[in-house]
C-alpha cells in the first residue's frame, strides 16, 4: 500500500502494542516502522530494473524480517527507554513490521511473506491506494492522538480504526467473490474456454472491477462495475509471446518473465520490442488502446539484454482518473 496507508498502519499498530506504557513514542515510532519494510525500493539506485523488481517487497517483506530486526530494534530500544521489556518491545516492533507485508499481500504485487521460499501472496482485493481504507483510519488516529495517554477514549478511537479499516478489508475480500462469480458466468455466456482468470479492482477504489483471462493465444481483459446494466465485454491482447525471438532465451528476459508469473504480452513498435506485464492494467479504460500501465522494452546491447521501464506520461495518468470515474458510474 502508499506510504500514508502504511505510515497510519503502524502508528495504530504501535499505539495498540505499547501505547500505554510509552505514550505517544508508540505512534511514533510506529509509523517509522510502517515506512522501514519499503525502504527496499532504494534498491533501484544500485542494480538493474529487472533486480530491483525482485527486490521489492521481497526480504524486508518478510516474516524472517520481521523477526530479525524485531529482535534487533527492541534490543535498541531497551538501551534508551527502560518502561517496556525486551519482550514487549519486541512485540512491539514485530507487530509494527509484520502487518505491513500482510496489508500488501492483499494488493495485486503482493509480498514474499515467507522469504526465502518462492511464494507471493497476492490476493488482488484493494488497489495500492484506497480512500475508503485510509481515511477512515486516518482520522481515528488523529483522534486518539488528541487524547490523553492511556484514557478510555484514546484506546477507543485507536481500536476503532484498526476495526473499520478491517471490516472494509473483509467487504472488498468479499466484493472481490462477487466480481469474480460475475466475470466467470460472463466468459460461460459468451462460450468463451480459457485457461486462468484472475480479478483485481481499478485503481482508487472497490466498484470498478477489472478481469485478466489467459486463453491458449490470447490474454482477455475485462471491466465491470457494480452499476453496470449492459453485459461485460472482453477485448482481446495477442500473447504474441514468439515475438521474442532469441530474446527468450536471455537470463534478464527470463527472470522478467518470472516475475510476470506469466500474465504477459510482448508487442513490437518504434523499433523496439516490448514486454507488457498485465497484472497492473492499463492506461486507459479504452481496452482497445493497448497502453499498459507497466511495460518494459528489451534492447540487446553486446552480450546482455538491457530492460528499460517505460516511462509514464502523465496526461495520460490526469486522463484516466477522468475516466474511471465516468466509467465507475457504469455502462
Amino acid at each position: 500500500m502508499d506510504s500514508v496507508t502504511q505510515i497510519v498502519l503502524g502508528a495504530a499498530v504501535g499505539e495498540a502494542v505499547l501505547g500505554k506504557k510509552i505514550g505517544n513514542k508508540a505512534m511514533a515510532l510506529g509509523a517509522i516502522a510502517g515506512t522501514i519494510p519499503d525502504l527496499d525500493v532504494l534498491s533501484s539506485h544500485f542494480t538493474d530494473t529487472v533486480n530491483a523488481l525482485e527486490i521489492h517487497r521481497g526480504f524486508t517483506h518478510s516474516i524472517i524480517f520481521s523477526i530479525a530486526f524485531g529482535l534487533f530494534f527492541a534490543w535498541m530500544c531497551t538501551k534508551w527507554d527502560k518502561r517496556a521489556r525486551l519482550k514487549e518491545w519486541f512485540l512491539f516492533w514485530f507487530m509494527c513490521f509484520v502487518t505491513h507485508p500482510l496489508l500488501d499481500a492483499h494488493t495485486t504485487w503482493g509480498t514474499q511473506l515467507f522469504w526465502p521460499f518462492d511464494i507471493r501472496l497476492a490476493f488482488k482485493n484493494i488497489f495500492v491506494i484506497d480512500p475508503l481504507y485510509t481515511l477512515p483510519f486516518l482520522i481515528f488516529l488523529i483522534l486518539a492522538m488528541l487524547q490523553k495517554r492511556g484514557s478510555i477514549k484514546r484506546q477507543k478511537f485507536n481500536n476503532l480504526g484498526l476495526i473499520v479499516s478491517s471490516s472494509y478489508m473483509v467487504i472488498t475480500i468479499i466484493l472481490k467473490g462477487i466480481t469474480y462469480l460475475k466475470f466467470e458466468n460472463a466468459l460461460q455466456d459468451q462460450n468463451i474456454d480459457y485457461v486462468e482468470l484472475q480479478t483485481k479492482p481499478s485503481p482508487f477504489n472497490t466498484i470498478l472491477w477489472t478481469a485478466n483471462v489467459e486463453t491458449e493465444d490470447a490474454f482477455l481483459i475485462g471491466d465491470y462495475s457494480f452499476f453496470d446494466t449492459k453485459p461485460i465485454q472482453f477485448f482481446s491482447h495477442p500473447k504474441n509471446h514468439e515475438a521474442l525471438g532469441d530474446l527468450a532465451n536471455e537470463d534478464k528476459v527470463k527472470q522478467l518473465i518470472k516475475i510476470t508469473q506469466g500474465w504477459y504480452t510482448v508487442s513490437e513498435k518504434e523499433g523496439g520490442i516490448y514486454l507488457n506485464d498485465l497484472r497492473f492494467g492499463m492506461m486507459s479504460v479504452d481496452q482497445s488502446v493497448g497502453k499498459f500501465a507497466f511495460s518494459f522494452r528489451l534492447d540487446k546491447v553486446g552480450d546482455k539484454v538491457v530492460v528499460t521501464e517505460e516511462p509514464k506520461d502523465r496526461s495520460e495518468a490526469k486522463r484516466l482518473l477522468s475516466d474511471l470515474w465516468e466509467r465507475i458510474k457504469g455502462s
